[in-house]
């Protein structure tokens, strides 16, 4: 039997502010070019119009988790509009009808106090412990963040607003850069608002791709891994 939802005052927003760097155009024979520069330059400088597909399906699923949690988020989209826009007006005109959100065309700063915001940004020093619920945390809305390392930090930092990351570090290593996709960081925030444990929440979410194992046992694998080495190297040595 499903629990009573009690929605949580935490404010999740996704930053939807990234739209100028998703500007690939493709010509009618098929090439393709951003903002009339060649394709090895798009692949360094830009996201790709495949980049706006994918944030689209993220939110979606952001979306669909908040709607089923137990302690649902208040929702924002903030600068909404752009190639994201059109992309949902195209393959998903329900939007408009979604419920349980706010979708806004303003900025964040202009909807929050800036006292209130935190952004969620793998590159802060600063390690959260707990959430706060009288806080907005705000989680950027780019996928491709290998070609724009840091950019959500320098802007935190630039709008002086509060910044941290997720304390992923301290429970989980993983194979990959700790860079999640925005539907892993709004449903660790939900996993976390119901089991109050953020290893709980990382494994219950973490795609296993990822390669994501506990911080101890990733330890004890190492040692285990270096013994069965040097057992190995004995052995050798013996038999050589």
């Amino acid at each position: 039997m499903r629990r009573d939802v009690v929605p949580s005052t935490l404010r999740l927003i996704v930053d939807c502010s990234f739209d100028d760097l998703m500007v690939l155009k493709l010509l009618a024979h098929g090439k393709a070019f951003c903002g009339g520069l060649s394709e090895g330059l798009c692949k360094n400088k830009l996201c790709c119009i495949q980049d706006v597909k994918k944030l689209h399906k993220q939110i979606q699923r952001c979306y669909a988790e908040n709607r089923k949690a137990f302690h649902p988020v208040q929702f924002y989209l903030t600068s909404h509009g752009g190639q994201l826009k059109s992309n949902m007006n195209e393959n998903d005109k329900g939007w408009v009808n979604w419920k349980d959100i706010q979708i806004r065309t303003e900025h964040y700063s202009e909807l929050i106090k800036k006292e209130d915001l935190v952004y969620l940004t793998s590159d802060s020093p600063d390690v959260l412990s707990e959430l706060d619920e009288r806080k907005a945390y705000v989680i950027g809305g780019l996928v491709d963040h290998n070609h724009h390392k840091g950019i959500t930090y320098k802007k935190a930092v630039e709008q002086g607003i509060g910044h941290a990351q997720l304390p992923l570090g301290n429970f989980v290593k993983m194979n990959s850069r700790k860079v999640l996709a925005v539907n892993h960081v709004f449903e660790i925030i939900l996993a976390y608002l119901e089991k109050r444990d953020w290893k709980e929440a990382f494994f219950s979410v973490l795609p296993q791709r990822k390669g994501a194992v506990p911080l101890g046992e990733a330890n004890d694998s190492s040692q285990r891994a270096l013994s069965e080495k040097e057992d190995l190297s004995y052995e050798l040595q013996i038999i050589l």
